[in-house]
């Protein structure tokens, strides 16, 4: 993704033309000279998000006051717009405002306001825009999300996915689902199959979100859509809890990995974790090996992962895990394992000398522990 310097390109000139050629298509009278001016004055200073709010303005200026009449014309645009240049990422940018104007002016109309979300939802996407009538108008917004997971556009079905997801980046943090997720749940379940790689990306992602407050319910969820109690669990589906379960394998969580095909309490016999050097400068790698032995009479799936439990300023330790490798270890089979791990600056870490520890994970599973000496002197 570009940087937001270079998103913001996406809310420029450019989008502001296509904005006024698509609201002049669709209202007669609309002032298209006079509504470019406004939104061009002043745009080039302002940032992504501010870009946004800017323009929402200066359309309340120059559409209707009165918001069912604003909405009339703004569910016309869909047929008068500019899709804009195949080549450019950013060109659903511009559909941005049209879209938010609702969640700004809409709030006190929702049931006219969620249906022109609806009709525009393709242009970029609602998902923004709906998350203030899903906090204020709950029990409408369900109402209509348990007619559009059924409708046959994944733009409509993916916006009740992705406009639910209690964490979404850049949007309103839904509190409530949060702390409680469970009505979300009765929207996702209809598309765990959904045939829409761009449906099911959002439903995983809304799972990662719960799994970040509610992981004993996202397991749950992923635990019995995995079950083939009934039927055969689908390749689709199997790729969403493999998506969604992401986080919780990335902290470890032990009860995720049969979920995703790996064995449950493997039986191993692991070797030493060996460093190459029990002392590393900043800039230089860690090197690190071990031996895995199978001690099963079948074959057994792996996911080997290691942690680095890096010294923070108090002196605590802070563990960073990273994956490694996924295996399949026959019975009795024994392999060797080795990696170089660079140990360098980034923005997103501040490095200590000291003390620090390299921990070994298979399935989620502590398995060996070896400490080493980082030295972050110039």
């Amino acid at each position: 993704m570009a940087d937001q310097m270079l998103m913001k390109d996406g809310l420029g000139a450019a989008a502001i033309d296509r904005i006024a050629k698509g609201l002049q298509a669709s209202w007669s009278t609309f002032d298209s000279k006079a509504f470019a001016l406004a939104a061009n004055s002043g745009i080039e200073s302002l940032e992504l998000k501010e870009r946004v709010q800017h323009l929402i303005g200066v359309l309340n200026q120059f559409l209707p006051k009165n918001y069912p009449e604003a909405a009339a014309i703004l569910s016309k645009i869909p047929e008068n717009w500019d899709f804009g240049d195949t080549n450019d990422s950013l060109k659903g940018f511009a559909a941005w405002p049209l879209i938010d104007y609702s969640a700004e002016y809409g709030l006190n109309d929702p049931e006219i306001a969620l249906e022109t979300l609806k009709n525009l939802t393709h242009l970029f996407s609602s998902e923004f825009a709906i998350r203030p009538f899903i906090l204020r108008h709950p029990e409408l917004c369900f109402a209509k999300f348990d007619n559009w997971i059924e409708d046959e556009s994944e733009h409509i079905r993916r916006l009740v996915s992705e406009g639910s997801r209690p964490r979404l980046p850049w949007g309103i943090r839904l509190q409530p689902f949060c702390d409680d997720p469970t009505p979300i749940l009765t929207l996702l379940e209809p598309l765990n199959n959904d045939p829409s790689d761009y449906v099911r990306r959002s439903v995983a992602n809304n799972i990662n979100d719960i799994s970040k407050d509610n992981p004993d319910t996202a397991v749950e969820l992923c635990t019995k859509w995995t079950s083939e109690d009934s039927e055969p669990v689908s390749t689709e589906t199997k790729w969403i809890v493999r998506h969604a379960m992401r986080s919780l394998i990335k902290d470890g969580r032990a009860d995720v990995f049969p979920l995703l095909g790996f064995t449950a309490n493997p039986k191993l016999d692991i070797g030493t974790l060996e460093l190459g050097s029990a002392e590393v400068k900043l800039g230089e790698s860690l090197s690190f090996s071990t031996q895995v032995k199978s001690e099963a009479t079948s074959s057994q799936r792996l996911a080997i992962d290691f942690a680095i439990h890096h010294r923070k300023a108090n002196g605590s330790l802070s563990a960073k895990v990273f994956k490694w490798k996924e295996i399949n270890l026959d019975p009795g089979e024994v392999i060797q394992i080795a990696k170089k791990h660079p140990i360098k600056k980034i923005t997103t870490r501040a490095y200590y000398s000291g003390s620090h520890k390299l921990e070994l994970i298979v399935n989620g599973k502590s398995r060996g522990i070896s400490e080493f000496y980082l030295d972050c002197m110039d």
